[in-house]
């Protein structure tokens, strides 16, 4: 069944998205701007992925890049212009769009190509948390046999701008898109990896989107934060960590990623855009697909790893990984080592 979105969907599918984005998934404040430029051009539509038929092909759309990169842009004629490019590649079949993850932005990713384009947004994303690398929003397509990815590009302004076509094995092509954000100036959008609604079925995460615009709807009903927190631990079967000042703020660039660590009171985090790890006294308690994050107490908003500052105000909750609508990804051994590797040098 097709569902034409409202604006308070937007708005819900934003703050809903930046809780599930655990740390990434793109800025709260970039992806409210983003819903307000949406729904100016008009009501994009949702279908339900048991719409459609099992031989049916989609999209997958995405915004790759580091969320905290000054100089990242990417505009309306880009984001089609991935889209067109890779319908024109597949004939003409593509029936729909999904987003690879739930995030601020994330969650929304293909809401304003279904408006200038026509096409709906199935709610399946390749994941219902956000996760850092390309191939983790990749529905595990690396281990099909002989599996050629497709990736169409674009981002970046004037002597930054970018796009391009990258085929062939996941792994690379996940790391040449990376690479095309950098030297966009931080992002790039990306249409790649088309599949059937078969395969997304058993890989992807059906429903997350509803699901992410139930849980913005929930978290803005509260009238206090200690509201909101309560709405959104019950909606989640979370638990509320600590609420407390951010000390030991450290936040670098590294290969197109935002990587770094803090501390409140006696827990200590670590991210990779995403929160990775949660700790007490050196002892990992949380860890990523676990979903980790943080809330500004004052502003009464989710907030990002990217967004944290020395002195903020903030609370931590904690989802245990049971508990949320996760992609076949986040249970593939070999993908999430990667993670060990590049939390070792902050912890």
């Amino acid at each position: 069944m097709v569902k034409v979105l409202t604006y308070e969907d937007g708005i819900a599918a934003v703050y809903g998205g930046a809780i599930l984005g655990g740390g990434g998934g793109g800025l709260l404040e970039e992806g409210l701007k983003l819903v307000e430029e949406i729904f100016a051009a008009g009501n994009p539509q949702h279908i339900e992925i048991t719409a459609l038929n099992d031989e049916d092909l989609v999209a997958t759309v995405a915004m790759v890049g580091a969320p905290s990169a000054e100089e990242q842009y990417v505009s309306n004629a880009q984001l089609c212009w991935s889209f067109q490019h890779m319908n024109e590649y597949m004939g003409h079949q593509l029936k729909g769009i999904i987003t690879n993850e739930n995030g601020a932005i994330t969650t929304i990713n293909g809401w304003l190509q279904s408006v200038l384009l026509n096409v709906p947004i199935v709610d399946a994303p390749c994941n219902g948390r956000a996760h850092p690398t390309g191939i983790m929003g990749s529905l595990n397509l690396h281990e099909q046999q002989d599996y050629q990815s497709v990736q169409f590009y674009a981002g970046g302004k004037d002597a930054y701008a970018v796009q391009g076509l990258a085929e062939g094995n996941l792994q690379n092509t996940a790391k040449t898109v990376r690479h095309a954000s950098i030297l966009a100036g931080g992002m790039v959008a990306v249409t790649r990896n088309p599949v059937t609604i078969g395969y997304l079925k058993e890989h992807g995460a059906p429903n997350a989107i509803s699901a992410a615009i139930e849980l913005g709807y929930s978290f803005l009903s509260g009238r206090t934060m200690d509201e909101k927190l309560d709405h959104i631990i019950h909606l989640l079967n979370g638990e509320h960590i600590v609420s407390g000042t951010v000390k030991d703020f450290s936040l670098i660039k590294e290969n197109g990623f935002d990587v770094g660590s803090l501390t409140v009171g006696d827990v200590e985090l670590t991210f990779w855009n995403e929160y990775m790890t949660l700790s007490k006294a050196g002892t990992i308690q949380s860890r990523f697909p676990d979903l980790i994050m943080t809330f500004d107490m004052e502003g009464m908003v989710p907030v990002p790893s990217a967004s944290l500052k020395e002195g903020m105000h903030i609370a931590v909750i904690q989802v245990d990984q049971s508990h949320l609508n996760l992609s076949s990804t986040m249970k593939n051994a070999e993908l999430l080592q990667e993670i060990d590797a590049v939390i070792a040098k902050v912890l």
